[in-house]
């Protein structure tokens, strides 16, 4: 969601700067009153738009404000078109964050089965993938239509295309705790029109008054989408804090000859145990073009920080050093990749064997097992079920499926989504530092986070 909040003083033509009360009473003028709302919910993704029929079921009058063309643009992309909407197995334990207990009320309030209730309801076809990842069997479409047929149905206005300007707390007036200044989201043709006739009048700025107001713009990821730092920023405004934020579930990169290795690898995947110091993830691993994915680099990606090693357990399933030292008493005129080629189930693809001989064993690849030292077979076997890499980076938010970090969870009420600091304040979904594992954990946090706090906005 690309969204652009002027916190400084804005400018009149003049040159002189003017407060954004002058602007609010500005707008007010040019609207005679601004429209009011009980609640306004910035985004229109899977947390907002959960959010949204929840306190719409209660009575109350929602509008959702989202900068982009369309509604649940990351439901729409994600699990491969499919979403990968939530999981049968949900436990804190899934989740990271500097507050490892704030996401467990959220989530026993409002578990994976309340969501697949709804998606049976709604008669939305969807099968079981490994480690319970749920997936809809069609289309991604089927959830975002549920869910704006939810919000239609208890009349939540949902307005696209939508810039906010400023966010300021109103004094006062508990049932207009808040203003909000927007102004529409100029399309391509409206932006080459207002290049050739510049002097024509700046979008006219809209005006909204509400009681509660739910921050609920995600991350940084896959700005291409229309992700931006909004919410960090009100959040800012409001006296929060934030832990580090940084892309998650994404790729790794190299740079070094490793990197090579792994372009001229690209496209072939197998089971490995990744890990580091925290944490290990037996999952598949895909070497690409760009460097290393799969479910098992995406899941340790949220684990790691910049410079650390981690290491990838090429044979999962067979101790290599065992297994080499046996085969030099048993087959001592073997070679070295005889032995990886037969006696390993071919758990190795050929090309995959032939990239690893050359970057690990090159110097005794022709000298049978009896002549090599057992020294250099168990550093050989121990390289192979313990792989050391130093990736350079991550494909950073232009990949990244999650934004790790975000508001401070301390600073939130974990009950309610309140803002500590300001009454009347949410935030739900991504903004906030609560990230979960790949597996449909990140919605199921989506729709709990917005679930609790639809209930009492």
């Amino acid at each position: 969601m690309s969204q652009t909040l002027n916190q400084a003083a804005p400018v009149k033509p003049d040159g002189q700067s003017v407060d954004n009360q002058s602007i609010a009473r500005q707008a007010l003028t040019r609207h005679s009153i601004s429209s009011h709302f009980d609640v306004i919910i910035i985004g229109a993704g899977a947390s907002g738009l959960y959010c949204a029929l929840t306190a719409g079921r209660r009575g109350r009058r929602v509008l959702v404000l989202d900068h982009a063309n369309k509604a649940g643009k990351k439901i729409l992309m994600s699990g491969g078109g499919r979403c990968n909407f939530t999981n049968y197995f949900v436990e804190p334990e899934h989740f990271i964050g500097a507050n490892q207990h704030f996401c467990k009320s959220a989530l026993s309030r409002y578990p994976s089965w309340e969501f697949i209730g709804m998606v049976e309801r709604h008669k939305i076809s969807y099968h079981e993938r490994e480690h319970g990842q749920l997936f809809c069997d069609d289309s991604a479409q089927d959830i975002l239509t549920m869910l704006l047929n939810e919000c239609a149905a208890v009349g939540v206005q949902v307005r696209l295309n939508t810039q906010i300007n400023s966010v300021q707390a109103l004094e006062n007036d508990k049932k207009s705790r808040f203003q909000l200044l927007t102004s529409r989201v100029l399309s391509e043709k409206d932006k080459q029109e207002q290049k050739e006739a510049p002097k024509q009048t700046r979008p006219v700025q809209s005006g909204f008054r509400c009681e509660s107001l739910v921050v609920a713009t995600g991350g940084l990821s896959i700005p291409t989408m229309g992700a931006s730092g909004l919410g960090y920023e009100l959040a800012q405004q409001f006296g929060h804090q934030l832990n580090p934020i940084d892309a998650s579930l994404v790729p790794f990169t190299f740079t070094d000859k490793t990197g090579e290795l792994i372009r001229a690898l690209a496209g072939i995947s197998l089971p490995v145990i990744a890990s580091n110091e925290r944490i290990s993830f037996r999952l598949p691993l895909l070497f690409t073009h760009r460097g290393l994915s799969g479910p098992a680099m995406l899941q340790l990606s949220n684990y790691w920080q910049t410079g650390e090693t981690i290491s990838i357990n090429l044979l999962p399933d067979t101790d290599m050093t065992q297994l080499l030292l046996d085969h030099k008493n048993s087959h001592p005129r073997q070679l070295i990749r005889t032995v990886l080629a037969d006696y390993t189930d071919n758990a190795l693809p050929k090309k995959l064997l032939v990239a690893l001989q050359t970057t690990l064993w090159d110097d005794i690849k022709d000298k049978e097992l009896a002549n090599i030292k057992d020294e250099r077979l168990i550093e050989l076997g121990t390289t192979l079920n313990g792989w050391q890499l130093k990736p350079s980076g991550t494909e950073g938010y232009r990949t990244a499926e999650v934004t790790r970090g975000g508001v401070k969870t301390d600073e939130v009420s974990s009950k309610t989504m309140q803002s500590n600091y300001q009454e009347g304040l949410y935030f739900i979904g991504e903004v906030l530092d609560v990230t979960g594992w790949l597996g449909g954990y990140n919605f199921q946090w989506a729709w709990a986070s917005g679930f609790v706090c639809g209930e009492v906005v």
